[in-house]
C-alpha cells in the first residue's frame, strides 16, 4: 500500500472491503506517512490535531512525512483505523437515499463528527478515543449506528 498510487478514498475502500488475510498483509505492507497529510488536508482537520487523536509524536511524525517513510506498528494501525472510518462514512453516503448525498463530503463529514460529542459514546467525542484499538473500535460502531438508523 505504501507504493501504491490510491487516493484517500480509494485506500479507504480498499480497507473495508479486504478479506481479513488481505487486511493483514495491507497493514504489514504500511501505509506512506505522508497520507496522514492528505488525511488531515481532506478532513479540513490540522495535521497535529490528527497526530493528537492518534497519540502519535509530532516531531517523529513530522520527520516520518518528510522523508515520505512507511508507517509501521502503532502509527500505521491508527491511520488504518482513520481510513476505515472514512471508508464507513463513504459507504453511508453511497447507501443513503437523500438528494444531497452525491455532492456531499465524507472527509470535511468525518473531520467535524469525530470532533463532536456523541451521545453513544458517553458524551465523548471519537476523535478523544481513537488512540487506542478499543476505543477505535467503539467509534466505529457509533459510526455505524448511523447507518443503521440507531442514533444512540
Amino acid at each position: 500500500m505504501a507504493s501504491r498510487g490510491f487516493s484517500i478514498a480509494e485506500l479507504a475502500r480498499e480497507i473495508v472491503t479486504a478479506e481479513p488475510m488481505e487486511q493483514v498483509a495491507l497493514e504489514r505492507e504500511g501505509l506512506r506517512a505522508t497520507l496522514i497529510s492528505d488525511l488531515a488536508h481532506a478532513m479540513d482537520v490540522p495535521r497535529v490535531r490528527i497526530f493528537e487523536m492518534m497519540a502519535l509524536p509530532r516531531a517523529t511524525m513530522e520527520k516520518k512525512i518528510s522523508s515520505r517513510e512507511v508507517l509501521t506498528g502503532v502509527a500505521n494501525r491508527r491511520a488504518m483505523n482513520l481510513l476505515q472510518l472514512l471508508g464507513h462514512t463513504r459507504e453511508i453516503l453511497e447507501d443513503s437515499t437523500a438528494p444531497e448525498a452525491p455532492g456531499f463530503d465524507a472527509a470535511q463529514w468525518l473531520g467535524r463528527w469525530i470532533e463532536t460529542p456523541q451521545p453513544a459514546l458517553g458524551g465523548r467525542k471519537p476523535a478523544d478515543l481513537l488512540d487506542t484499538e478499543a476505543g477505535a473500535a467503539m467509534v466505529d460502531r457509533a459510526l455505524g449506528s448511523l447507518r443503521s438508523g440507531s442514533y444512540l
